[in-house]
């Protein structure tokens, strides 16, 4: 008869298998998903310095001074795994979001490499950074009149590096069924309820 193995040895299994899959996760994410359907979002990013949104303009420029409904604010956001790497480019103009070894964000046509590859975080105050998959530890961000800022210079905490996903302006949730508002339904009073009413404004 095989001994029944002790609550230790069942408690260090499942140890074992969590830092397996949390090691495995990690390891997948930094590697590019060429297999797995890509998921395609389109949105705005609001930044919180400028108060404007990123824009790609037909000369590779990048910056956040856009207006809500900028056709250069309107951004293609790609899935590069199957974890929270993206690649973001300009709906009008077709140039990814991309960042040298300067740490300068540039536009460029193709964007297969890893300068062009952004991890999606998800901050405790609710706005989104986005980290380089290149250079790790180098975000984007803006200055307050909407320039970009050197992401060497940049941390996850500072607000240059903090941004806001919108939809376009005019655009409709994917699912606006999710989001359809409150129908507030009138019912004519009966003797119970207005008692219930007198009484609690006495």
């Amino acid at each position: 008869m095989r001994p029944i193995p002790s609550r230790l040895s069942y408690l260090f299994l499942h140890l074992f298998a969590f830092c397996y899959y949390t090691q495995h996760v990690s390891e997948q994410s930094k590697v590019t998903d060429r297999v797995s359907r890509r998921l395609i979002r389109i949105y705005q990013l609001y930044s919180r310095t400028s108060g404007k949104h990123v824009q790609v303009l037909p000369n590779k420029k990048i910056n956040a001074m856009a207006d809500d409904g900028d056709v250069h604010a309107k951004l293609i956001v790609e899935t590069d795994t199957f974890g929270s790497r993206v690649r973001i480019k300009g709906a009008e103009t077709g140039f990814y979001i991309c960042m040298n070894k300067r740490g300068k964000l540039i536009g460029k046509k193709n964007g297969q490499g890893r300068d062009c590859i952004f991890t999606e975080i998800v901050l405790e105050n609710n706005y989104t950074a986005l980290r380089n998959a290149r250079y790790e530890g180098w975000y984007m961000a803006f200055t307050r009149r909407g320039r970009p800022r050197k992401g060497s210079r940049t941390r996850q905490h500072q607000r240059e590096v903090h941004f806001m996903k919108r939809l376009p302006k005019g655009q409709q949730p994917a699912h606006p069924s999710h989001h359809r508002p409150f129908d507030f339904i009138h019912y004519p009073f009966s003797q119970r309820t207005k008692r219930t009413r007198y009484s609690a404004e006495r």
